[in-house]
């Protein structure tokens, strides 16, 4: 059911118009995009409110701007809940996003031109690790670890040489398309010998450790940099955390005014809203629900003939490489997609094709298991996506329509949070 917005609707009824196709494909397809999320109607009515008004360039009770009265308690609230739920001595709430996040452990710790140590875009990583078309590959010496060929995890042989050869001043660990455990106290114990700041992005997997369904990086880490959607259900915004005080005060720095001027604060208060959620013991069930769901849809996919990176998954994440499916990524994307199956198309290690053109496709379980699915569902999801991946490679559009009005029958049976 669409969202009422009478307002919009008679002021920009094209947006309107398009706002209320986005809510009914929200609500009718199976979106299976790791990184991607329902967030709840408190967080969504948090981020629409008329704290977008107002601008609070500083941080609480240092602003530079007056009327902070109810700003400063808003982001103070933010702050304790992060760092209550996470256990860490410092948080600041106020990145954009999950990039400016992590340029801001940088800008805190390296200088222009220094090492950083992550793991390769491929491999799993993520761009604002060090690579290269990446400012933060431009600006610094990007050098990057990956997985091992056989076994699809993170080679610490490699990444113990790597850091002692190179030296780096940060370190790393998280990614992108990572399905297994981080290992954070493996990096740690490498960071130490060699004298680099270990900067944990959970930024896939922080629900999951603030349910209890991950180990959590502390006290291995000394920064954690994380988005505040995906796993963790709040507003597209993200945080840095300080697992002891003395980091803290640089990474405040490099936010604002290293970065920054006033921070987004209707997204404050919906990540405050987030958090507060997260701390509900409802939430630990979701998150080992998300997990259980994974492990089963990992499981009948490979029951039906798939091949997925590192053999399962340990987290919300399956990376399925097509390579023996005969059908590339893209393809194969854009296919289950018109089946009302969302995913992304995704380079697999090791893949031969190009990043624009590659050979998986990447998929999460964070969405479906907040509309209520679980692992008695995931046989059927696996068979839909083997029938739209076969329909794929020979063209077959009928099928995919077919699969197209089943989704949307099942889906209509699982209201999606926040949209009515």
């Amino acid at each position: 059911m669409p969202l009422d917005h009478p307002a919009l609707a008679a002021a920009d009824p094209a947006i309107a118009q398009l706002i209320a196709a986005e809510e009914r494909l929200q609500a009718d397809t199976l979106r299976l995009i790791p990184s991607e999320n329902y967030v709840s109607a408190a967080v969504l009515e948090a981020t629409g409110t008329v704290l977008t008004n107002k601008y609070s360039e500083g941080y609480p009770g240092r602003r530079y701007y007056e009327g902070q009265q109810n700003i400063d308690p808003v982001e103070r609230l933010a702050i304790d809940r992060a760092k209550a739920l996470f256990h860490t001595a410092h948080a600041n709430v106020q990145p954009y996003s999950g990039s400016p996040a992590n340029l801001a452990a940088y800008l805190a710790f390296a200088e222009p031109g220094d090492t950083v140590l992550g793991m390769g875009l491929p491999m799993g990583g993520h761009l604002t690790h060090g690579w290269g078309v990446s400012a933060t590959g431009r600006w610094f010496r990007g050098v990057r670890y990956g997985v091992r060929k056989d076994t699809g995890r993170v080679d610490f042989d490699e990444v113990r040489d790597l850091a002692r050869a190179e030296r780096p001043k940060l370190i790393f660990c998280g990614g992108t398309a990572v399905p297994r455990t981080i290992d954070f106290a493996a990096f740690a114990e490498i960071a130490r010998e060699v004298g680099a700041v270990l900067v944990a992005d959970i930024a896939h997997i922080a629900g999951l450790i603030a349910g209890g369904a991950h180990p959590s990086p502390v006290p291995h880490v000394d920064v954690i940099s994380t988005t505040t959607h995906k796993t963790l259900r709040g507003p597209r915004g993200a945080m840095l955390l300080a697992v002891r005080e003395e980091h803290g005060k640089a990474l405040d720095r490099a936010v604002f005014p290293g970065l920054q001027g006033g921070p987004h604060n209707h997204t404050t208060a919906a990540i405050a809203v987030a958090l507060a959620e997260a701390a509900r013991p409802s939430f630990r069930d979701y998150a080992a629900q998300i997990v259980a769901n994974a492990k089963a849809l990992a499981a009948a996919l490979l029951e039906r003939g798939f091949d997925l990176v590192s053999g399962g998954t340990d987290n919300h994440l399956v990376l399925i490489d097509l390579t023996a499916q005969d059908v590339p990524g893209k393809v194969a994307a854009k296919a289950l997609d018109r089946a009302g199956i969302v995913v992304n198309h995704n380079t697999v290690p090791y893949d031969p094709r190009t990043p624009f053109d590659p050979s998986g496709i990447r998929i999460g379980t964070p969405s479906l298991t907040s509309r209520g699915l679980t692992v008695e569902h995931m046989p059927q999801v696996a068979t839909w996506m083997a029938r739209a991946v076969a329909a794929s490679r020979t063209g077959d559009e009928v099928t995919l329509k077919s699969i197209r009005a089943e989704v949307a029958e099942l889906m209509a049976g699982y209201p999606a949070p926040g949209l009515g």
